[in-house]
């Protein structure tokens, strides 16, 4: 669709031009250092695309959906791409550390952001209990930690990321950096050593690799294409975390050049790494070789017979998990600063330290944790399942939110209210409604799967009455703020 011109005339006949992203101002974007560097943005864009939901995952979703797996990663790396090239957009047009809590207060009001930083905070908070008992389900592989409960494992876990989260915002980036380069090494030579077997018609387990592994066990869609519909759900937790790239932005001195270069480099990257391995994989072994209790990738290579490829593996895993909590930390501690500098987060999420780290954020995220280490303690067997059907809800209405804000941000650019940068969400208005209709119908795919999925949609009127009534606690102080009555976290009075 064709922009209107941005040259506008006022009444009296001189050219009025359209605000830029400078008539915007977040108090929460001051303070901070830019530490990271372009490495540390792309392998964080990298880190983001790849998680557990690959490493782990994919091995149930083959067993459930097949080879059609490989569809359901490229249906929803698709709308992953959109959602964060959609806040690329925002972020070339102004560059914050709210990201899109910080959006949604321009475009939808304080309410809008309240909604967003604190579904946000939902997708992390339980995200982080996921990953943490991840890391201590993982641990328990070796039998040297088999007699360590796992709720100890869980709280070691926590006190390190939290640690390194709390130092400076350089540590934080080069751990994230190294998470990266453990991941994509695993994947990239898993690939190699598969491109082998296929080039070599090696023999794995019996099985000669190639396409006629999914010719001859049912095709494409051995159990149907309702069982590739039903495991999109997952599929897009698999995706959580891309929008952290976003999120980076207000501590990289020169986003306008790193931040496109990250997120056009996730297209290909999810179409190599997930859509890719999934058909490696399905060449490699018959569809229903796998399960949802070991990684395919272990399966692959025990059958190999190659030694120790299920301890390395697990280890692999174990880092994905870690990137993943040292991401929700980061990420969280930003968007409550963002919040309480405006009122709609408790003031000590607001304060920063001497090395410029909002720490009462991440402590409030980590807090939150810990309620997962007693989940450990509890119902060790239950804690990953129960928190995971949460995230995935958290993670939806923060996709959701991010298009929304880019539907008003492109409205507002059409009436020359603002200018667009030049790095755009193509196809607009018509992307963010139909990634809008696909997010609305992973919630009915979690309907009809039944189980935890529906009692989590089932909760969406506890989550909606919780918000109504957070505000309702938050609303005069947000007011006083906005009124400069009330003066903000850190502020020294």
């Amino acid at each position: 669709m064709n922009e209107p011109s941005v040259r506008e005339t006022d009444p009296s006949g001189a050219e009025r031009r359209p605000p830029t992203g400078g008539g915007h101002v977040d108090a929460g974007d001051a303070g901070y250092r830019k530490s990271l560097t372009s490495r540390h943005i792309n392998m964080i864009a990298i880190g983001g695309a790849i998680g557990t939901g690959l490493f782990l995952g994919a091995g149930g979703r083959l067993a459930t959906a097949g080879p059609s797996l490989a569809l359901a990663y490229a249906l929803c790396g698709v709308v992953a791409f959109l959602v964060v090239r959609a806040l690329g957009e925002l972020v070339l047009y102004r560059p914050s550390s709210g990201a899109f809590v910080s959006y949604a207060r321009e475009f939808l009001g304080e309410k809008g952001a309240f909604v967003a930083g604190w579904m946000y905070f939902l997708n992390w908070a339980t995200t982080g209990i996921a990953d943490i008992t991840a890391v201590a389900t993982y641990t328990h592989y070796w039998g040297m930690f088999a007699d360590v409960p796992q709720w100890v494992i869980a709280l070691i876990a926590l006190a390190v990321v939290l640690t390194v989260n709390l130092i400076s915002v350089k540590i934080f980036g080069e751990l994230e950096f190294w998470f990266a380069i453990v991941k994509v090494g695993a994947l990239t030579l898993f690939m190699l050593i598969g491109i082998y077997l296929l080039a070599t018609h090696h023999p794995v387990d019996g099985h000669s690799p190639g396409p006629s592994l999914i010719i001859d066990n049912g095709g494409f869609f051995p159990t149907g294409s309702l069982a590739m519909l039903l495991v999109v759900q997952g599929v897009v937790f698999a995706y959580a975390s891309v929008e952290l790239v976003g999120v980076t932005a207000g501590e990289t001195a020169e986003p306008a050049k790193v931040v496109p270069r990250a997120i056009n480099s996730i297209m290909w990257r999810v179409a190599l790494f997930y859509v890719g391995t999934v058909v490696l994989l399905t060449m490699l072994l018959p569809w229903n070789a796998y399960s949802s209790g070991e990684s395919p990738f272990v399966t692959v290579l025990s059958r190999l017979g190659v030694p120790a490829a299920g301890g390395v593996m697990n280890l692999v895993v174990l880092t994905a998990a870690m990137s993943s909590l040292n991401s929700g930390l980061y990420s969280t501690g930003r968007i409550l600063r963002s919040m309480a500098l405006s009122g709609s987060a408790p003031r000590f999420t607001g304060v920063m330290s001497r090395s410029q780290v909002p720490y009462g954020g991440i402590l409030l995220t980590s807090g939150f944790c810990v309620l997962g280490v007693g989940l450990n303690y509890l119902v060790p067997s239950q804690a990953f399942e129960i928190v995971l059907n949460f995230a995935a809800i958290g993670i939806l209405s923060t996709w959701a939110m991010i298009m929304i804000c880019h539907l008003l941000f492109w409205r507002k650019a059409r009436a020359g209210q603002l200018i667009r940068p030049g790095y755009r969400l193509p196809g607009s208005p018509w992307t963010e409604l139909v990634t809008l209709v696909f997010l609305a119908l992973v919630l009915v795919l979690m309907w009809a799967d039944g189980g935890a999925g529906r009692t989590t949609v089932l909760s969406l009127p506890v989550i909606a009455a919780a918000l109504v009534g957070g505000w309702f606690l938050v609303r005069r102080r947000v007011a006083a703020l906005q009124a400069g009555a009330e003066p903000g976290p850190g502020s020294g009075a």
